[in-house]
């Protein structure tokens, strides 16, 4: 049961960790205000979110912890920390409308 707790609680860091990675890529593209910037970044954060599962997945075995229980963590945690992003990105572009 514990090695669950661990496994979920690695995951939780390991894809906050990735999801913050993202949002300073989402940063930086939107400062410079290019759809081409825009692009590019997206596909950057998709390589980081298939890097972040895809080393969880690879070092299954290695894990001293639930691997299972880290990679849906990390799936979560990832999704997580975008949403919140997003929400925060929104309710600056309302302060600035009004």
């Amino acid at each position: 049961m514990m090695t669950f707790v661990w496994g979920a609680l690695a995951g939780i860091l390991w894809g906050a960790l990735a999801g913050f990675l993202n949002a300073s890529i989402s940063k930086r593209a939107l400062s410079k205000n290019s759809a081409n910037a825009l692009l590019a970044s997206n596909l950057i954060r998709m390589a980081v979110d298939l890097a972040a599962l895809g080393a969880v997945f690879l070092a299954r075995k290695l894990l001293p912890f639930s691997a299972d229980a880290m990679l849906i963590a990390t799936a979560i945690s990832l999704s997580v920390v975008t949403m919140v992003f997003a929400f925060r990105l929104a309710g600056k572009g309302k302060k600035g409308l009004w």
